[in-house]
C-alpha cells in the first residue's frame, strides 16, 4: 500500500515537472513569436514597394540624421568646387559663383565682392588663367551645433607658361536649412573664411 502511494506521489511529481517544462517551453515559443512579429512589422514599416513599368522595386527608409555628416562634408566640398573652380569666361565665373552662393551666407558674398573689387576675376579673364581645386578632406564636428567644418584642399592656378599649386585651408560653420533644388543637402555655410592659402610649388608648362 505504501509502495503504491509512493508510486502515485512519484508519478504526480513527474507529471508536475513535465507540466512546468511544457509551460516554460510554451512561454518561450510565445515570447519568440511576439519578438519575431514585432521585428517583421518594424522592418515592414521601413520598406515600401514601387511599381516601375511592371517591375516591383523595394525602397528602404533610413533615418536622415545618420547621413548628415556625410552630407555636410559633400556640401562643403561642393561649395569650394563651385566657388574656386574658375575659367577665363565671365559667364562661367558668374554661374559658378551664383551656384556657390546658394550654399553659403553673406560671408561668401563678402569674399566674392572683395575679389571682384580687387580685380581678381578680371585678371583671370584678361590673362586667360584657369583655376581649379581638389578637396583632399573635410572634417566635421557633428557633436556641437552649428557644426564646425574645416576643409583641406589644393588649388591649381593654370597660366600659359606655368602651373602654380597652392595649399588652401578654410573653416566655416554649418546650419540646417530647408532643402531645395539649389541646396539639396539642406545646409547653409556660415562664417566661411580661408585661414591658409600658400604657394607650394610652381612648374613650367
Amino acid at each position: 500500500m505504501f509502495r503504491s502511494l509512493k508510486n502515485i506521489d512519484s508519478a504526480y511529481q513527474q507529471v508536475k515537472t513535465l507540466a512546468l517544462l511544457f509551460m516554460v517551453l510554451c512561454f518561450s515559443v510565445s515570447a519568440y513569436a511576439i519578438y519575431a512579429a514585432r521585428q517583421t512589422a518594424t522592418e515592414a514599416q521601413g520598406r515600401i514597394y514601387v511599381l516601375d513599368q511592371g517591375n516591383l522595386l523595394a525602397a528602404v527608409s533610413h533615418n536622415v540624421k545618420e547621413n548628415r555628416p556625410v552630407e555636410a562634408r559633400h556640401h562643403v566640398q561642393r561649395f569650394h568646387e563651385l566657388f574656386l573652380s574658375l575659367d577665363p569666361d565671365p559667364k562661367a565665373i558668374e554661374y559658378n559663383v551664383k551656384q556657390a552662393l546658394f550654399l553659403a551666407d553673406a560671408s561668401a558674398q563678402r569674399a566674392y565682392n572683395n575679389l571682384k573689387e580687387n580685380g581678381y576675376y578680371n585678371d583671370l579673364i584678361q590673362a586667360n588663367i584657369s583655376q581649379d581645386i581638389r578637396v583632399d578632406s573635410v572634417r566635421i564636428n557633428a557633436a556641437v551645433y552649428p557644426y564646425y567644418a574645416r576643409c583641406y584642399a589644393q588649388q591649381r592656378i593654370i597660366r600659359a607658361s606655368s602651373v602654380t599649386t597652392r595649399r588652401l585651408v578654410s573653416e566655416c560653420y554649418l546650419r540646417d536649412v530647408s532643402r531645395s533644388a539649389n541646396n539639396p543637402h539642406g545646409f547653409l555655410i556660415e562664417r566661411w573664411r580661408a585661414i591658409e592659402n600658400v604657394d607650394l610649388r610652381t612648374e613650367r608648362r
